[in-house]
């Protein structure tokens, strides 16, 4: 983990609590707030992105650590999927979506990089 004594710490975790917090605010507006079934799938996606990197740092070897990257990042296409259904039927508009997406893409990379590295 380097220098990183606390997951709150960690960049992507910090980002993807902010995902989060967009996540609510954007589902919590609108039509989205009548479709009970993809308001909660989107916001369990988020929820799910933030706990794994967390609960990942919390293990105790490097491999348990990679399983919950590849877990979170499972979750993060998971929010990308609702948000482009989302942006389909008209919940969002293209410009409510350009800090949520370029979020998304920066996540990935950051879950990639760790992962890659301890794989090894």
């Amino acid at each position: 983990m380097g220098t990183i004594e606390r997951f709150e710490d960690l960049e992507a975790w910090k980002l993807a609590r902010a995902l989060t917090g967009l996540v609510y605010a954007a589902s919590g507006t609108g039509n989205f707030v009548r479709d009970f079934a993809l308001r909660d799938q989107i916001r369990r996606a988020s929820i799910s992105i933030v706990s794994n990197i967390a609960e990942g740092f919390g293990r105790w070897h490097s491999k348990e650590f990679v399983h919950f990257l590849l877990v979170a990042n499972g979750s993060l296409k998971e929010l990308e999927t609702h948000v482009l259904i989302g942006k389909r039927l008209g919940f969002f508009s293209t410009p409510e979506l350009a800090k949520p997406v370029s979020l998304v893409e920066e996540i990935g990379r950051m879950l990639a990089a760790p992962r890659k590295r301890l794989e090894r």
